[in-house]
């Protein structure tokens, strides 16, 4: 075998895919016993899209979910200011945001690929000059000549390489509740995609296909049995829209929220991508997309060692590019997404209202902006490192 890739997420089989089509020997082992159903990520961005496009997959996410062509930024007093991908029209070929549920990327990239093990979870890691040999289950041994950990944020490949996971986790836990009610009924011009600003409690509506997803900050004083109770949900909700009749919740999740990044994305023949190297909050729609991003990156690297096209010592240029982007960009951009939202200041609140009212006046300034929050900057800016 090539290359062994621990996790069949979106990140593990989007550089599995990207491998297979270059002609490397590539499986990958997923612990779970089928693809995870979980709701989690539902943000694809404009250069995640280009990227996709190449299995299939982008008008497969289009049709399967929604395209959001605009973000806002509300507060609860009625201040609007609206951003619009179609700016990017130059830049990308998909100038929207598309929000679909991860895992019906997965099932996408899986069904393609066709070389996933299900039930085989990386317990242990061993290699030396000539491959690595992974430990599957506590019994079985496969053998590669390298291997990606893209098993999430408690990889056990990560782990087992004894690679520090740096940052730190915020004491708030974020809630995502969704329902079909549709707040853009009563919320006149609401955007697919809306963050509204409040120091008391902000929240953030994000449509997909069928249902509106509201995520809130939970304190830390809070009970986990209350946060998810149906009044404690409903409590919320009634705050983001007051009506007479209780909310219908289709999904409830309640997680820890953690800026943090590896020490390294990886050591001698194993790598680390997606969010076994790098977790960020996910105002912004960052993490899943950068993840892709670190899969297509290294899959490209790997893959002309392979053939022969370029010598061992490309594949340090993947940390090059991609551990910067997370350390000075997304995790930039995240921290201050969010204190944005709950800012207290008023001299703050009117410099980011500012920043944002002159990006909707001034087109150069909003397609400039538009370049960080699209993640189309980021991947410019570290290509070259």
């Amino acid at each position: 075998m090539q290359v062994l890739i621990a996790g069949a997420g979106p990140v593990g089989l989007s550089a599995a895919n990207a491998l297979a089509d270059a002609g490397i020997e590539v499986l990958v082992l997923e612990a779970e016993p089928r693809l995870p159903q979980n709701l989690r990520a539902s943000t694809f961005q404009p250069p995640t899209l280009d990227l996709l496009a190449r299995f299939g997959a982008t008008q497969q996410l289009i049709d399967m979910g929604r395209v959001a062509p605009k973000v806002q930024y509300r507060d609860r007093a009625g201040w609007v200011a609206e951003l619009d991908f179609g700016v990017l029209k130059d830049n990308t070929a998909h100038p929207f945001r598309v929000q679909c549920e991860q895992y019906r990327l997965n099932e996408v990239l899986a069904a393609r690929l066709g070389r996933v093990r299900y039930g085989a979870q990386v317990t242990a890691v061993e290699q030396g000059d000539a491959g690595v040999t992974v430990s599957v289950n506590g019994a079985e041994r496969l053998r590669a000549l390298y291997l990606i950990g893209a098993d999430g944020g408690r990889s056990r490949v990560r782990e087992a390489l004894g690679i520090a996971l740096e940052g730190f986790t915020w004491p708030e836990r974020f809630l995502v509740a969704s329902t079909p009610f549709d707040f853009a009924a009563v919320m006149p011009g609401l955007a697919d995609v809306s963050y509204f600003a409040d120091p008391q409690e902000w929240f953030f509506l994000l449509r997909v296909r069928d249902v509106w997803r509201a995520m809130f900050p939970a304190r830390a004083e809070e009970s986990e049995a209350d946060i998810l109770s149906d009044a404690g949900i409903e409590r919320r909700l009634q705050r983001v829209y007051a009506k007479a009749t209780p909310y219908e919740i289709t999904h409830r999740t309640l997680y820890s929220v953690h800026q943090r990044v590896a020490e390294s994305y990886g050591r001698g023949r194993v790598f680390l991508a997606g969010d076994a190297a790098h977790l960020n909050n996910p105002l912004g729609g960052m993490g899943m997309n950068g993840g892709i991003h670190d899969a297509f990156n290294l899959a490209e690297k790997l893959a002309a060692v392979l053939r022969g096209e370029k010598p061992e010592d490309e594949l340090a240029r993947y940390e090059r590019q991609r551990r910067p982007v997370a350390l000075e960009y997304v995790n930039t951009i995240t921290i201050a997404n969010k204190r944005n939202l709950e800012m207290c200041d008023a001299d703050e609140q009117r410099r980011w209202r500012a920043e944002l009212e002159r990006a909707m006046s001034d087109r150069a300034a909003q397609r400039e902006l538009m370049l960080r929050i699209s993640m189309i900057a980021s991947l410019r800016k570290y290509a070259c490192a």
